[in-house]
């Protein structure tokens, strides 16, 4: 099994907003049963931005990523921001990432964004890898960085128990013996809108609409989503690994994105999938939008689960609706 991209993960890092809310707390504030949440959402705590902001949780999770990579902003030959959330409409997320740094203006390396929501980490290092691989950056960062409290309906108990917010790093560089073995992404556009935020662009623009909050409230039809992922997500891990070096039941972890418990229920009741590879935090962070993949894998990381040389299969659907898949041998040096 060798990669088809090689490079290297040599720095991780993450970002967790102070506050923690328990979903005790949040059982109070909407008068529900105690332990309804963790029954029928699965998430136990979360973390809520209050102050900070997307750029700030950004840059500190890109320096905790150059510290363990022993490198500074300076060796940097590209900034990828990959994220749903932002805190501007213009300027791009990753050129702020790198102005949050003193000594940004001393270096002039691009900031390219990516967002494909909730698997936007996915496409970043997809994209990133084809960038290494043509030679024309050696060193990496991706930052995925999300605040989806902000947007949330506290009437709508689906959503607004499930997401949390937090920001993940990594630094790629040019490697050898680690990397993508295969990706693929499919959009299926039956599910199009079926997961929205209307307001915040032309279509519903504030000069033409009054303020609603449920124009800028993320709104989501679970039932429709689940359905649509049951009716694909077989059809394309099976596709996936026809055209992998590497099958399924040879991979040492499965990180998915952490939409919700009973998307993580699906994925593991099919026939293909063995449950204890399943990388499952969705209790402890609750649905991050794009942060949730490289947060699963940086996490299991840092506690030894995953180690060098181990493949991860990265898999997630996104609004849109996409299913997206990344294969991944594991190297940092």
């Amino acid at each position: 099994m060798t990669p088809v991209r090689t490079f290297n993960i040599a720095g991780i890092g993450k970002y967790l907003p102070q506050k923690q809310v328990s979903s005790h707390a949040l059982e109070e504030q909407l008068q529900l049963p105690e332990g309804w949440i963790e029954q029928y959402i699965g998430v136990q705590t979360r973390y809520l931005a209050e102050t900070e902001s997307n750029t700030e949780m950004g840059a500190k999770a890109l320096q905790s990523a150059l510290n363990d990579a022993g490198i500074t902003i300076g060796d940097l030959d590209c900034l990828i921001g990959a994220a749903g959330t932002f805190d501007h409409v213009i300027p791009n997320r990753s050129s702020l990432i790198k102005a949050a740094f003193k000594e940004a203006h001393l270096y002039d390396f691009p900031c390219v964004d990516i967002n494909t929501v909730c698997t936007s980490f996915i496409t970043a290092l997809d994209y990133a890898s084809l960038l290494i691989q043509s030679g024309q950056h050696q060193t990496i960062a991706i930052v995925t960085s999300e605040i989806s409290s902000k947007g949330l309906d506290p009437s709508n108990t689906e959503t607004y128990c499930l997401f949390g917010d937090g920001a993940a790093a990594v630094i790629l560089t040019a490697g050898d013996d680690g990397g993508l073995i295969h990706s693929n992404q499919k959009t299926y556009s039956e599910g199009a809108i079926n997961t929205m935020i209307a307001g915040g662009g032309n279509q519903y623009h504030p000069k033409d609409y009054p303020y609603d909050p449920a124009l800028y409230s993320f709104k989501m039809d679970g039932k429709k989503l689940l359905k649509l992922a049951h009716q694909h997500l077989e059809e394309f891990i099976i596709n996936f690994f026809s055209k992998s070096s590497l099958r399924l039941n040879e991979v040492n972890w499965i990180v998915p994105h952490q939409a919700s418990k009973l998307g993580l229920r699906m994925l593991c009741s099919l026939e293909e999938i063995e449950s204890e590879k399943v990388i499952d935090q969705l209790s402890l962070y609750g649905n991050g939008i794009a942060a949730s993949i490289p947060i699963a894998l940086i996490t299991s990381i840092e506690q030894g689960k995953i180690k060098e040389q181990d493949t991860c299969f990265l898999i997630g659907t996104a609004a849109g609706m996409s299913i997206s898949g990344l294969l991944l041998k594991y190297t940092k040096s």
